[in-house]
């Protein structure tokens, strides 16, 4: 499995939240957490593999912009969107996880005062 599958399996589980347990939250969370790490190594080794794209495509075209245009067609420049793209979940997965469980906490507080 892929970190994006993995990502999308968690963003699937989340969206549907009437199941979502704050333990299970919590677990998702920090799965997520440690899962940044190898987004960001996917991003980097991405952003690489199209620099190279790029590199040889402004070296065979006579324009930048041409070259740029060229490098953006390919699937480096693909797996390059998708790795970016990835983190943004990622992280937004982990503020609405948080959001989530403060939500929870202070239910829980406000319940127990009562």
């Amino acid at each position: 499995m892929t970190i994006r599958e993995m990502i999308i399996k968690y963003q699937n589980e989340i969206s549907n939240e009437n199941d979502l347990t704050p333990d299970r939250a919590s677990e998702i969370l920090v799965k997520l957490s440690a899962l940044l790490g190898n987004i960001a190594d996917e991003i980097t080794r991405t952003e690489v593999a199209y620099n190279r794209v790029l590199l040889e495509k402004l070296n065979s075209e006579t324009k930048a912009n041409r070259a740029k245009i060229l490098a953006e067609t390919t699937s480096e420049y693909e797996e390059k969107l998708n790795a970016r793209n990835t983190k943004e979940v990622a992280i937004e997965l982990i503020r609405s996880l948080k959001y989530f469980l403060k939500a929870k906490e202070d239910e829980y507080r406000y319940s127990s005062n009562l």
